[in-house]
Protein backbone atom coordinates (compact mmCIF):
# COMPACT_ATOMS: atom_id res chain seq x y z
CA UNK A 1 0.00 0.00 0.00
CA UNK A 2 0.82 3.67 -0.91
CA UNK A 3 1.71 6.18 1.70
CA UNK A 4 -0.55 8.92 -0.28
CA UNK A 5 -3.41 5.86 0.05
CA UNK A 6 -2.40 5.93 4.00
CA UNK A 7 -2.52 9.58 3.73
CA UNK A 8 -5.56 9.58 1.83
CA UNK A 9 -7.52 7.28 4.72
CA UNK A 10 -6.78 9.37 7.45
CA UNK A 11 -8.06 12.42 5.92
CA UNK A 12 -10.79 10.06 5.41
CA UNK A 13 -11.25 9.09 8.61
CA UNK A 14 -10.79 12.29 9.85
CA UNK A 15 -13.38 14.13 7.70
CA UNK A 16 -15.99 11.40 8.91
CA UNK A 17 -15.29 12.46 12.66
CA UNK A 18 -15.36 16.16 11.73
CA UNK A 19 -18.62 15.31 10.24
CA UNK A 20 -20.01 12.87 13.36
CA UNK A 21 -19.23 15.61 16.01
CA UNK A 22 -20.51 19.03 13.71
CA UNK A 23 -24.17 16.67 13.32
CA UNK A 24 -24.42 14.58 16.55
CA UNK A 25 -22.84 18.02 18.63
CA UNK A 26 -24.51 20.53 17.41
CA UNK A 27 -26.78 20.82 20.32
CA UNK A 28 -24.21 20.30 23.14
CA UNK A 29 -21.91 22.85 20.77
CA UNK A 30 -24.36 25.47 20.68
CA UNK A 31 -25.16 25.06 24.62
CA UNK A 32 -21.43 25.28 25.60
CA UNK A 33 -20.92 28.75 23.15
CA UNK A 34 -24.07 30.19 24.94
CA UNK A 35 -22.30 29.04 28.29
CA UNK A 36 -19.07 30.65 27.29
CA UNK A 37 -21.11 33.99 26.17
CA UNK A 38 -23.51 34.07 28.96
CA UNK A 39 -20.25 34.13 31.02
CA UNK A 40 -18.51 36.83 29.94
CA UNK A 41 -21.35 39.06 29.88
CA UNK A 42 -21.56 38.54 33.57
CA UNK A 43 -18.35 38.93 34.30
CA UNK A 44 -17.00 35.86 34.77
CA UNK A 45 -13.79 34.24 33.74
CA UNK A 46 -13.07 31.14 31.46
CA UNK A 47 -10.28 28.75 31.30
CA UNK A 48 -8.98 25.80 29.79
CA UNK A 49 -7.51 22.76 31.04
CA UNK A 50 -5.86 19.65 29.35
CA UNK A 51 -3.19 16.88 30.09
CA UNK A 52 -0.99 15.57 28.44
CA UNK A 53 -1.78 16.02 23.82
CA UNK A 54 -5.28 16.87 25.30
CA UNK A 55 -3.38 20.03 26.50
CA UNK A 56 -2.90 20.41 23.05
CA UNK A 57 -6.70 21.42 22.08
CA UNK A 58 -6.61 23.46 25.18
CA UNK A 59 -3.78 25.78 24.32
CA UNK A 60 -5.30 25.99 21.20
CA UNK A 61 -8.15 28.50 22.35
CA UNK A 62 -5.73 30.14 24.77
CA UNK A 63 -4.03 33.71 23.11
CA UNK A 64 -4.93 32.54 19.60
CA UNK A 65 -5.36 34.96 16.86
CA UNK A 66 -9.41 35.05 16.00
CA UNK A 67 -10.06 33.49 19.33
CA UNK A 68 -11.41 34.98 22.96
CA UNK A 69 -9.13 36.87 24.68
CA UNK A 70 -10.77 35.75 28.10
CA UNK A 71 -9.97 31.95 27.31
CA UNK A 72 -7.25 31.45 29.92
CA UNK A 73 -5.29 28.43 30.38
CA UNK A 74 -4.84 26.63 33.50
CA UNK A 75 -1.36 25.03 33.71
CA UNK A 76 -0.22 21.78 35.98
CA UNK A 77 3.25 21.67 36.38
CA UNK A 78 4.35 18.89 34.15
CA UNK A 79 1.34 18.03 33.05
CA UNK A 80 0.07 20.45 30.32
CA UNK A 81 2.63 19.32 27.28
CA UNK A 82 4.75 16.80 26.89
CA UNK A 83 8.19 19.04 27.63
CA UNK A 84 8.35 17.36 31.01
CA UNK A 85 11.48 15.29 31.52
CA UNK A 86 10.55 12.04 31.50
CA UNK A 87 7.53 12.63 29.27
CA UNK A 88 6.20 9.68 31.13
CA UNK A 89 6.47 11.74 34.06
CA UNK A 90 2.66 13.69 32.77
CA UNK A 91 1.04 10.54 32.48
CA UNK A 92 1.75 9.10 35.67
CA UNK A 93 0.64 12.63 37.53
CA UNK A 94 -2.62 12.39 35.88
CA UNK A 95 -3.69 9.21 37.43
CA UNK A 96 -2.17 11.31 41.36
CA UNK A 97 -5.35 11.90 43.62
CA UNK A 98 -5.53 15.19 45.02
CA UNK A 99 -3.28 17.20 42.99
CA UNK A 100 -6.36 18.73 41.28
CA UNK A 101 -7.33 20.26 44.55
CA UNK A 102 -3.92 21.63 45.52
CA UNK A 103 -3.79 22.93 41.29
CA UNK A 104 -7.25 24.50 42.17
CA UNK A 105 -6.61 26.08 45.43
CA UNK A 106 -3.60 27.90 44.06
CA UNK A 107 -5.06 29.45 41.11
CA UNK A 108 -7.24 32.08 40.39
CA UNK A 109 -10.42 30.35 39.30
CA UNK A 110 -13.92 31.53 41.67
CA UNK A 111 -17.79 30.42 41.07
CA UNK A 112 -19.18 31.94 38.06
CA UNK A 113 -16.35 31.08 36.06
CA UNK A 114 -16.37 28.28 33.68
CA UNK A 115 -13.37 25.51 32.92
CA UNK A 116 -13.26 23.30 29.93
CA UNK A 117 -11.37 20.16 30.55
CA UNK A 118 -10.37 18.08 27.87
CA UNK A 119 -9.37 14.52 28.82
CA UNK A 120 -9.78 12.02 25.73
CA UNK A 121 -10.10 9.01 28.08
CA UNK A 122 -11.86 10.95 30.68
CA UNK A 123 -10.53 7.93 33.18
CA UNK A 124 -7.84 9.12 35.02
CA UNK A 125 -7.79 11.32 38.78
CA UNK A 126 -6.59 14.60 37.58
CA UNK A 127 -9.70 14.97 35.34
CA UNK A 128 -11.82 13.66 36.86
CA UNK A 129 -11.35 15.60 40.49
CA UNK A 130 -10.67 18.91 38.47
CA UNK A 131 -13.97 18.41 37.37
CA UNK A 132 -15.45 17.44 40.46
CA UNK A 133 -13.84 19.97 42.77
CA UNK A 134 -14.13 22.78 40.17
CA UNK A 135 -18.01 22.34 40.72
CA UNK A 136 -18.04 22.65 43.94
CA UNK A 137 -16.31 25.67 44.06
CA UNK A 138 -19.29 26.86 41.81
CA UNK A 139 -17.50 27.07 38.21
CA UNK A 140 -19.19 25.66 35.20
CA UNK A 141 -17.86 22.79 33.72
CA UNK A 142 -17.51 21.64 30.47
CA UNK A 143 -16.15 18.30 29.15
CA UNK A 144 -14.41 17.48 26.40
CA UNK A 145 -13.73 13.88 26.08
CA UNK A 146 -15.05 11.00 24.20
CA UNK A 147 -17.69 9.22 25.73
CA UNK A 148 -16.86 5.60 24.17
CA UNK A 149 -13.71 5.22 27.10
CA UNK A 150 -16.54 4.84 29.96
CA UNK A 151 -18.26 1.86 28.31
CA UNK A 152 -15.14 0.06 26.92
CA UNK A 153 -12.23 0.96 29.86
CA UNK A 154 -12.27 0.99 33.95
CA UNK A 155 -11.75 4.28 35.55
CA UNK A 156 -8.69 5.07 37.59
CA UNK A 157 -10.55 6.53 40.04
CA UNK A 158 -11.51 5.71 43.47
CA UNK A 159 -15.27 6.61 42.66
CA UNK A 160 -15.48 4.40 39.33
CA UNK A 161 -16.21 7.60 37.54
CA UNK A 162 -15.19 9.50 34.35
CA UNK A 163 -15.05 13.30 33.84
CA UNK A 164 -18.10 12.96 31.87
CA UNK A 165 -20.25 12.10 35.02
CA UNK A 166 -19.18 15.48 36.57
CA UNK A 167 -19.52 18.01 33.97
CA UNK A 168 -22.31 20.72 33.67
CA UNK A 169 -21.82 20.19 29.19
CA UNK A 170 -20.33 17.30 27.83
CA UNK A 171 -18.92 17.55 24.07
CA UNK A 172 -18.47 14.08 23.10
CA UNK A 173 -15.44 13.95 20.31
CA UNK A 174 -16.37 10.40 19.13
CA UNK A 175 -12.50 8.95 19.58
CA UNK A 176 -12.38 5.49 19.44
CA UNK A 177 -10.95 3.74 22.41
CA UNK A 178 -6.91 3.57 21.52
CA UNK A 179 -7.25 7.01 19.43
CA UNK A 180 -5.97 5.07 16.39
CA UNK A 181 -7.22 5.26 12.81
CA UNK A 182 -5.41 3.19 10.47
CA UNK A 183 -4.55 -0.28 10.51
CA UNK A 184 -2.17 -2.72 8.48
CA UNK A 185 -1.40 -6.56 8.60
CA UNK A 186 2.19 -5.20 7.88
CA UNK A 187 2.27 -2.83 11.26
CA UNK A 188 1.66 -4.56 14.67
CA UNK A 189 -0.24 -2.17 16.12
CA UNK A 190 -3.00 0.60 15.08
CA UNK A 191 -1.55 4.15 14.52
CA UNK A 192 -2.63 7.41 13.12
CA UNK A 193 -4.49 9.28 16.12
CA UNK A 194 -7.21 11.64 15.35
CA UNK A 195 -8.23 13.42 18.71
CA UNK A 196 -6.04 16.35 18.38
CA UNK A 197 -7.35 17.27 15.18
CA UNK A 198 -10.98 16.68 15.96
CA UNK A 199 -10.70 18.52 19.35
CA UNK A 200 -9.15 21.25 18.57
CA UNK A 201 -12.00 21.98 15.82
CA UNK A 202 -14.78 20.80 18.39
CA UNK A 203 -13.53 23.83 20.84
CA UNK A 204 -13.32 26.29 17.59
CA UNK A 205 -16.49 25.35 17.13
CA UNK A 206 -17.50 26.06 20.68
CA UNK A 207 -15.61 29.66 20.58
CA UNK A 208 -17.04 30.59 17.29
CA UNK A 209 -20.60 30.33 18.79
CA UNK A 210 -19.88 31.96 22.12
CA UNK A 211 -18.65 34.94 19.59
CA UNK A 212 -21.63 34.74 17.23
CA UNK A 213 -24.00 34.79 20.50
CA UNK A 214 -21.87 37.81 22.35
CA UNK A 215 -22.83 39.70 18.99
CA UNK A 216 -26.36 38.82 19.10
CA UNK A 217 -26.96 40.26 22.57
CA UNK A 218 -25.02 43.63 21.27
CA UNK A 219 -21.91 42.66 22.82
CA UNK A 220 -18.44 43.14 21.08
CA UNK A 221 -16.92 39.50 21.55
CA UNK A 222 -13.61 40.28 23.19
CA UNK A 223 -11.47 38.63 19.93
CA UNK A 224 -7.89 38.92 19.59
CA UNK A 225 -6.22 39.75 16.41
CA UNK A 226 -3.24 38.03 15.00
CA UNK A 227 -0.37 40.38 15.46
CA UNK A 228 1.03 39.64 12.02
CA UNK A 229 -1.28 41.88 10.05
CA UNK A 230 -1.48 45.76 10.40
CA UNK A 231 -3.15 47.25 13.52
CA UNK A 232 -3.02 43.30 14.98
CA UNK A 233 -1.19 45.12 18.42
CA UNK A 234 -3.04 47.86 18.69
CA UNK A 235 -6.57 46.04 18.44
CA UNK A 236 -5.35 43.43 21.47
CA UNK A 237 -3.81 46.49 23.68
CA UNK A 238 -7.21 47.69 23.59
CA UNK A 239 -8.90 44.14 24.46
CA UNK A 240 -6.62 43.39 26.67
CA UNK A 241 -6.38 46.82 29.04
CA UNK A 242 -10.40 46.70 28.97
CA UNK A 243 -10.75 43.18 29.82
CA UNK A 244 -7.40 43.28 31.85
CA UNK A 245 -8.66 41.72 35.09
CA UNK A 246 -10.02 38.66 33.58
CA UNK A 247 -6.72 38.10 31.70
CA UNK A 248 -4.27 35.75 33.51
CA UNK A 249 -1.64 34.82 30.81
CA UNK A 250 -0.20 37.93 30.46
CA UNK A 251 0.74 37.97 34.70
Amino acid sequence: MSDRKLAGQFFDAAIGLLQRVRDEEAGNIDAAGALLADTVAEGGRLFAFGAGHSSLAAQDVVYRAGGLALMNLLAVPGVVGVDVMPATLGSALERVDGLAAAVLDSSPLRAGDVLVIVSLSGRNALPVEMAMNARALGVKVIGVTSVAYASETKSRHVSGTYLKDHCDLVLDSKIAVGDAELTLDTVPAPFAPASTVVTAALLQAVMATAAGALADRGIEPPLLRSGNVDGGHEWNGRVMEEYGDRIFYRR
